[in-house]
């Protein structure tokens, strides 16, 4: 019930969604996308039919951005649930409460995903009873009304999540031998960290961009809200990291070498 492979509703279903992350969310000309684009206008790449028009060469032509992001199913779940399958262009005086939906419908996702990994964590078993219910209130709020979705407080439900969360992550690597690093927060921007043992750290939070990782044994890292742009995962070890998500590795480096968790794909840049 709670398995990251089973949760089909978690995933991104491009084919279901109305286009949303390339219309709703604003992107800056920079080194992730090529042109500016304020929040509600459409990415002049989408098509009629809200498929990508160059979704197959998106780096090549200056769009990595868009490869790194991951909805965790959100798209979808406005489209079909939250607006009843009517679209933005069909009926246009709905795209704005649509496109203020989405973002918090997006983070609601989020939560849904770390929680049910946590859920699928045996040593978190003393907190499975508060995740279950934790997981059952979300779920209920990602089916609310458009009005009841957008006046959540989100940053005070994702703190009383992220609670639930960082103890599950605890007794999950309290199972690993020898002392644990800790790094939650830390700004580890362009670290050398290359064959560093890591295993069982906490990386809550930590700015690693461009780090080298190369080699490192990130078995059973805490990995959430990491920022792994452009980091080096070549050889790495990933196995059993905790709440690391495939938007992450998309942003990241890496090779044939570098071992994952089941549940996450070998990025085609790699």
């Amino acid at each position: 019930m709670h398995d990251l492979h089973a949760r089909q509703d978690l995933q991104a279903d491009c084919a279901s969604c109305f286009g949303l992350c390339c219309v709703a969310l604003p992107f800056a000309r920079s080194a992730d996308f090529a042109v500016n684009k304020p929040a509600g206008q459409p990415c002049s790449n989408l098509q009629s039919d809200f498929r990508c028009g160059i979704h197959a060469h998106l780096r090549d032509k200056g769009y990595p951005g868009c490869t790194v992001f991951d909805c965790f199913g959100a798209g979808q779940k406005v489209s079909q649930i939250t607006f009843g399958g009517t679209d933005w262009r069909r009926s246009p005086k709905t795209a704005r409460s649509m496109f203020e939906v989405f973002p918090v419908m997006r983070q609601l996702h989020e939560l849904l995903r770390c929680v049910t990994e946590a859920l699928g964590l045996e040593p978190a078993r003393p907190v499975h009873r508060e995740l279950r219910r934790a997981l059952a209130r979300i779920d209920g709020l990602t089916r609310g009304s458009a009005e009841s979705i957008t006046g959540l407080d989100v940053d005070a439900l994702r703190g009383e999540v992220n609670t639930l969360l960082l103890r599950a992550s605890e007794l999950a690597r309290a199972g690993v031998p020898g002392r644990k690093k800790n790094h939650r927060g830390a700004d580890l921007m362009g670290a050398k960290l290359a064959g560093a043992d890591l295993r069982g750290a906490s990386l809550r939070g930590a700015l690693l961009v461009a780090a080298d990782l190369g080699g490192a044994d990130l078995r059973d890292a805490d990995l959430i809200g990491a920022d792994l742009r452009d980091a080096d995962l070549r050889g790495a070890d990933l196995t059993g990291a905790l709440f690391l998500t495939q938007a992450q590795l998309n942003a990241a480096r890496g090779d044939s070498a570098t071992r994952l968790p089941p549940t996450l794909g070998r990025p085609a840049h790699w």
